[in-house]
């Protein structure tokens, strides 16, 4: 069973973004704190996706 090392990028990306973006959201001021919420949210996906394409390979495959 191989472990697919290619999705340790998206994991890395997610957790970067949720990282930068959970103080910057506070930090900000008005209209770019949204945006770093954004950044949360789009974080917590590709982590999250990251993770399902690392314990299940081909789980967009179709089979």
């Amino acid at each position: 069973m191989t472990i697919g090392y290619q999705y340790s990028a998206l994991i890395i990306a997610g957790l970067a973004g949720m990282i930068w973006g959970f103080p910057a959201s506070h930090r900000l001021k008005k209209p770019f704190d949204i945006a770093a919420a954004a950044v949360v949210l789009l974080g917590v996906v590709v982590f999250v996706l990251g993770i399902l394409l690392t314990c299940i390979p081909g789980f967009f495959g179709g089979r």
